[in-house]
């Protein structure tokens, strides 16, 4: 059974850090591009970043510079270390496994809540 599981959501104050977790089962991990994306209410699901099966990385304007997105073969698990956090990036965090660099797959994780808030 293929399964995205996200973890490490939570509240943080604006300019705080916080690292999501994307553990995956079921998947040849290391041969998937893996993503992140968001979705506040009332707007649409958005890229955040992606990684490449090599490690190659695409990252959304809005976060380049504070976010990084690494993964780690030996764990089946991506991570999303997200700095200088900001309230306009307050959203439902999702995990995405295959497709491309550019484009995402069609594996979803339920998703987790980050809320950026003083």
């Amino acid at each position: 059974q293929v399964q995205l599981v996200e973890s490490g959501g939570g509240l943080v104050q604006p300019g705080g850090s916080r690292r999501l977790s994307c553990a995956a089962s079921g998947i040849i991990f290391n041969i998937n591009a893996m993503g992140w994306y968001r979705q506040a209410p009332g707007k649409q699901r958005e890229l955040v970043a992606r990684i490449g099966s090599g490690g190659s990385t695409v990252y959304a304007d809005s976060v380049k510079g504070r976010f990084t997105i690494s993964r780690d073969n030996a764990k089946n698990t991506v991570y999303l270390q997200m700095n200088s956090l900001k309230p306009e990036d307050t959203a439902f965090y999702y995990c995405n496994a295959g497709g491309s660099i550019y484009g995402s797959g069609s594996i979803w994780g339920r998703g987790t809540q980050v809320t950026v808030s003083s």
